[in-house]
């Protein structure tokens, strides 16, 4: 565990400190659950989201309001009751061990937030921003390796609006897409490889 020392965690060996940086990881989301309110209340936000359907305000809402949520809702929250899990939405549960395995690994602390749906960007941020320590920096880490408007642009869109509206003077870094990292390939070859093995 770090300890707070000076304006920096340092870590329990004492050999070097860490800037007062705290991690978000965000991912697209999900309905909070599969009933069609709540599914509706998802498709209506991620579907009015400029970057998803790039079109005039007026025409987007036409589209939503009176061709997509009058009939996809239903259908939508039948096909999430095929995957849920009992803890919850599989996207949102893989993430939050994703966020946990993370956490074990780094004295930073780590907030997972999703674009669309429940913990929000703003949640996320507030977390970290609520840190004891005083953050200086978030590293905002879009759980996207590809970059794409309907994706990762919205994230850190979404991430430097929510920011700003809370004036508190904290830097944003923000990591780049990671779709051709050694790392990211490799880890997808293991993968690959093991479900083939079985």
């Amino acid at each position: 565990m770090a300890k707070k020392r000076k304006g920096f965690y340092m870590h329990t060996n004492g050999k070097y400190p860490i800037p007062k940086r705290g991690i978000l990881l965000v991912n697209l989301g999900s309905p909070d659950s599969t009933s069609v309110p709540d599914v509706r209340r998802y498709l209506r936000e991620f579907l009015m989201d400029a970057r998803v359907i790039d079109a005039p305000y007026p025409v987007r809402k036409m589209i939503v309001e009176l061709f997509i949520l009058p009939f996809r809702p239903k259908a939508s929250a039948h096909a999430y009751q095929q995957i849920w899990w009992e803890q919850g939405s599989p996207l949102v549960v893989l993430s939050e061990r994703v966020q946990e395995m993370l956490q074990q690994k780094t004295d930073l602390p780590v907030a997972l937030a999703m674009r669309y749906g429940n913990p929000s960007i703003e949640a996320g941020i507030r977390e970290l921003l609520d840190h004891p320590a005083g953050l200086e920096e978030i590293y905002l880490f879009p759980l996207y390796p590809h970059y794409a408007m309907a994706t990762y642009e919205t994230v850190v869109e979404e991430a430097v609006r929510v920011l700003a509206k809370q004036n508190v003077g904290v830097d944003l870094t923000v990591q780049p897409p990671f779709y051709d990292h050694p790392a990211y390939i490799d880890a997808l070859v293991e993968s690959t490889r093991a479900f083939l093995a079985n």
